[in-house]
């Protein structure tokens, strides 16, 4: 049906166009006269531009996308730049271009940022560009072009859609950070996540007398050949910290905040020389082993740069299926906005090998803990847990009186 009245459409603006200028030409006829015949050739040029509207094939264009940078950080901007490419020969009195992006991309800008209005002539290239600001994290795509242009008179109008899909990645902002292992203090003893000394046996660095206790396969036998003294190797030793960051995917006002937070304590980590391990739980399940180095890094912001507030379950939920995967002498560290008294009982087991657990609570700058959050807070010291409050703007604050300590 919709076909139908489409063409209809067409049909009657082709008789029309037809009528108007049948009319000038009779009426220049028999009235005769210069006013007349000035009407009529007056006219003539925009209906003769209003046929070729309408057989021109919009389809002589073809389109090239270029996005300077792929890769971006939250709340920068990016340039698109559009080239358009045409064979014939056909002057344009305008065209409208407009990029299909998806929605997700407009923070703060507006929509209209992605259409521009131009005036083509007799150009066969045409190159454009545009900018957003203030991108907001995520992938964003971009699906096609879609061309709008018409005749003088507006009763031709002519669009079509060229594909030409691209994305862009926008990775999450972060917070320069120290970090500082934790020490907590509870009634069972003292959990901590200070660096663990491990020797390196590929290596030895030294020769030092035989103690009782040593290995034998770290005794010298040459030197024992020569001096008949046992002898043992010494060891390069290195330093190793593990932790393991959950991030809570239950949706929340503040889960950007979140997400900023959860990159810069990554990065803060890691810069320390430290391993870290990511897992988050939704409607898919992110899980990255602990590793260190930069390609680590780039894996777990890449995660967080997709990462939605998607999960149907509470984290107290979550937390029953992948504390498994949290190796026991590593810190576990959860990233939240809220805190409950159930997510305290789960973690607490977590706490009975002498592991450490931290809850970090993120809020915003107008928000502050309840009551009941800080009588949770005081149980979850009691359970050897750790609970810090972290508020937008000052995350470069959290392990201050980690320091102090």
């Amino acid at each position: 049906m919709k076909k139908i009245w489409s063409w209809f459409q067409e049909i009657s603006k082709v008789l029309l166009l037809m009528l108007l200028l049948a009319g000038t030409f009779a009426y220049a006829m028999f009235q005769g006269g210069f006013v007349s015949w000035f009407l009529f050739y007056s006219f003539f040029p925009f209906g003769l531009y209003s046929v070729l509207i309408m057989i021109y094939p919009l389809k002589d264009f073809t389109v090239e996308r270029s996005i300077k940078s792929q890769e971006l950080k939250a709340g920068s901007s990016v340039t698109i730049a559009i080239r358009l490419k045409r064979r014939i020969l056909m002057p344009l009195f305008y065209l409208i271009v407009e990029d299909q992006v998806t929605s997700s991309i407009f923070n703060n800008s507006q929509s209209s940022q992605v259409k521009k209005l131009i005036y083509p002539g007799f150009r066969k290239t045409i190159e454009l560009d545009y900018q957003i600001n203030d991108l907001p994290r995520g992938e964003h795509k971009f699906s096609g072009i879609e061309l709008k242009t018409g005749d003088f008179l507006g009763l031709f109008q002519k669009t079509r859609s060229l594909e030409e899909e691209s994305s862009i990645l926008v990775y999450p902002s972060y917070t320069i950070m120290p970090y500082h292992p934790i020490n907590v203090r509870f009634d069972q003893g003292v959990a901590s996540t200070e660096l663990k000394i491990q020797r390196d046996t590929t290596m030895a660095t030294g020769l030092r007398e035989y103690q009782p206790g040593d290995r034998v396969s770290w005794i010298h036998w040459k030197s024992f050949a020569r001096t008949n003294d046992l002898m043992t190797k010494e060891f390069e030793e290195r330093k190793s910290h593990d932790v393991c960051v959950i991030l809570d995917r239950t949706p929340s006002s503040s889960f950007e905040e979140m997400v900023t937070f959860t990159a810069s304590l990554a990065k803060a980590i890691l810069k320390k020389g430290a391993q870290i391990g990511f897992i988050s739980s939704g409607q898919t399940r992110n899980y990255l082993p602990i590793r260190s180095g930069d390609s680590h890094e780039r894996q777990i912001f890449y995660q967080l740069a997709k990462v939605q507030p998607d999960s149907t379950l509470l984290l107290e939920q979550v937390l029953k299926t992948e504390t498994g995967y949290v190796q026991q002498s590593a810190a576990m560290m959860l990233v939240t906005s809220r805190l409950s008294r159930e997510m305290v009982h789960q973690l607490h087991d977590f706490t009975k090998n002498n592991s450490t657990v931290a809850i970090f609570i993120v809020k915003s700058k107008q928000s502050r803990v309840s009551a009941e959050e800080q009588q949770i807070k005081a149980l979850a010291l009691s359970k050897g847990i750790w609970v810090k409050e972290c508020y937008t703007g000052h995350f470069a604050d959290v392990f201050s009186e980690v320091k102090q300590a």
